[in-house]
């Protein structure tokens, strides 16, 4: 069994209560405008909206009758929060077999599909049981309501601890030109020597929100690269992760469809040996090693 994802996943964090609260017409309509940018793969998690927006999104796709065989849905579980409908005293994580398996029921549910292409837990936990986890996800595989199950978040001798008992996917990690930790620490090494696909949430950065000396380091050559490749400052970060040979795709936030329109142009956009590296540079702020 194989999968093929979009080489930019579309993250539904922001769409419902969050941030922009898409009605469902207009989120039916997101769908449909991701699709038609060659945006296939959605990636959600049983937390976002408060536990709110798997539910949303799963209306809009019955409302879009786009086919469920031309996309693919990501989710998350794990997370017990204190927002939203649950009625948590303390933010905790929850990887029993019973929980995992209601947990992707719900997702599920929610979704108005009958199977997740992908369940990731969401974040590691110190009580995380690897047999109780392996026993969940077979079970889940075996009945057809996941197909692929991984991680996020992850260290390796976490991911190492759960592949010891099921097979793991992918790891959904944070990455980017101003988190670039993963690519120095042995972690994207590890996920390809294992076979495991990494995906990149917050793959721009902070490089928009944060005005630090490696932002505005960062910013500046920014505007020479925007320059010589005609494209935006976002599509020359995201090009800058998709020529890293770990084969790593990035999940954008964005709620904006002009701009995943424009964001795909990063699949085409082949940055030169020379600005790939000064990026590295401009992000740790000397030479590198």
């Amino acid at each position: 069994m194989d999968i093929k994802l979009s080489p930019i996943i579309a993250g539904a964090m922001n769409w419902g209560e969050w941030s922009r609260k898409f009605s469902t017409a207009e989120m039916s309509e997101m769908i449909h405008k991701c699709i038609e940018y060659g945006i296939t793969t959605f990636d959600h998690a049983d937390i976002y909206g408060g536990y709110t927006t798997e539910g949303e999104f799963g209306k809009a796709f019955t409302h879009s009758e786009v086919k469920r065989e031309d996309v693919q849905i990501i989710s998350k579980c794990g997370i017990q929060h204190t927002i939203g409908i649950r009625n948590n005293k303390v933010k905790h994580y929850d990887y029993s077999k019973d929980y995992i398996i209601k947990s992707a029921e719900g997702s599920l549910k929610n979704l108005e599909t009958d199977y997740l292409d992908i369940l990731l837990l969401h974040r590691p936990s110190p009580l995380m049981n690897p047999d109780e986890i392996a026993e969940a996800a077979e079970k889940l595989k075996a009945e057809g309501k996941i197909r692929f199950f991984g991680v996020s978040n992850f260290t390796n001798s976490q991911t190492d601890l759960i592949k010891s008992r099921t097979e793991v996917f992918c790891n959904q990690i944070e990455f980017s030109a101003t988190h670039i930790e993963p690519m120095l620490d042995g972690t994207l090494d590890y996920m390809t020597l294992n076979n495991i696909k990494p995906m990149a949430w917050s793959p721009i950065g902070c490089i928009f929100k944060e005005d630090t000396e490696q932002t505005q380091r960062l910013k500046k050559l920014l505007l020479e690269l925007v320059a010589k490749y005609e494209v935006t400052a976002d599509v020359i970060l995201l090009s800058w992760i998709l020529r890293h040979p770990a084969g790593i795709i990035p999940v954008s936030g964005s709620t904006n469809p002009d701009r995943l329109k424009n964001q795909m142009k990063a699949v085409d956009v082949q940055l030169e040996l020379e600005d790939w590296f000064a990026i590295w540079t401009e992000s740790i702020g000397n030479k590198v090693p």
